[in-house]
């Protein structure tokens, strides 16, 4: 049974930073992504090596990925107000890097993420 799991997220005055995590079990994928609520925010390919960031994030936050592990992760500084919303883990089993929701075949529960100013 393929799950992936969120963790991480929390209330933060502006300016703090958090880091998000989503373990992922069941089968390996080949790219990932965080989306706020269904507004890409960050993907990652198989590796890690290739990203990309939505422009509001850029310089701000960082996706991540173990493999070991299975575990990627959203480094996410200098965090905003309007950066608040639900984060939603995602997994792709196509190979590349996508923007698009649909493109994601599964999706973790979502981890709240609320930062005041």
């Amino acid at each position: 049974q393929v799950q992936l799991v969120e963790s991480g997220g929390g209330s933060v005055q502006a300016g703090d930073s958090l880091r998000l995590s989503c373990a992922v079990s069941g089968r390996s994928f080949n790219a990932y992504a965080w989306f706020r609520q269904r507004e890409f925010v960050a993907s990652t390919s198989w590796g890690g090596a290739s990203t990309d960031y939505a422009d509001s994030v850029k310089g701000r936050f960082t996706i991540s990925r173990d493999n070991a592990s299975n575990t990627v992760y959203l480094q996410m500084n200098s965090l905003k107000p309007e950066d608040t919303g639900v984060y939603y883990c995602a997994a792709s089993r196509r190979m590349g890097r996508f923007t698009r929701v649909d493109l994601y075949d599964s999706w973790g529960q979502g981890t709240p993420v609320n930062v005041s100013s």
